[in-house]
């Protein structure tokens, strides 16, 4: 319905580097810096193992002190992890064999991202991987309390737009809990404490970064 629908957020994050070991633990920290602001933690291990992956190869392969930009951009299902480099060599898995250091990489990347290639540009290549993830918590929460909303009275949403369809389902969240609150007393249950406790996990979970 209008003005419901779940809008896919994305972000994306720049970061030019230099291709030297020093820099690399310093990439990593900058996208977790990045994870963390779009309150994505879950990702981190996943990301820092692909960006040293993917640093490295610039290093050993294109050259120390060669000029590279990561690229972390996050859409959907699916975090994107993207180096640049000036190099128009393209690693291959294929041509890799399993003694060799970059077929290593290679292999180990394939292994931990559901997908990863390479594109040729005028300036150079990249090299992309695409990494999974489980849908967040606190999306999960928002998209069953919406499902809930609009079961509840979708009376209350249905004939109206804008402002007034806002206030209808702020109406009818005030009237869940009352029933809500209503049914823990009638089940025994203590209305403060529950609240108390929802409270508690609201407060417990990250803000999502919009």
């Amino acid at each position: 319905m209008p003005g419901n629908e779940y809008r896919e957020r994305r972000h994306r994050s720049v970061l030019p580097f230099t291709a030297a070991p020093a820099e690399v633990r310093l990439l990593r920290q900058a996208a977790t810096a990045q994870l963390q602001q779009w309150g994505m933690p879950h990702a981190v291990d996943g990301v820092e193992l692909v960006v040293t992956e993917l640093a490295t190869n610039v290093i050993k392969h294109v050259g120390e002190g060669t000029s590279a930009t990561l690229v972390v951009e996050w859409g959907g299902e699916r975090l994107r992890v993207e180096v640049h480099d000036m190099s128009h060599s393209v690693p291959s898995v294929s041509a890799a064999g399993c003694d060799d250091e970059c077929g290593r990489g290679l292999h180990l990347l394939a292994a931990v991202t559901a997908d990863w290639g390479t594109v040729v540009t005028a300036a150079g290549k990249s090299v992309w991987c695409e990494i999974p993830l489980a849908p967040e918590p606190a999306c999960q929460r928002m998209e069953r309390a919406a499902a809930v909303l609009r079961s509840y009275r979708p009376a209350a949403d249905a004939t109206v737009e804008g402002r007034l369809r806002d206030v209808a389902l702020k109406e009818s969240a005030v009237e869940l809990i009352a029933d809500l609150l209503h049914w823990t007393a009638s089940c025994g249950f203590d209305p403060d404490d529950i609240l108390d406790q929802a409270q508690l996990h609201y407060e417990a979970e990250p803000e999502v970064a919009v």
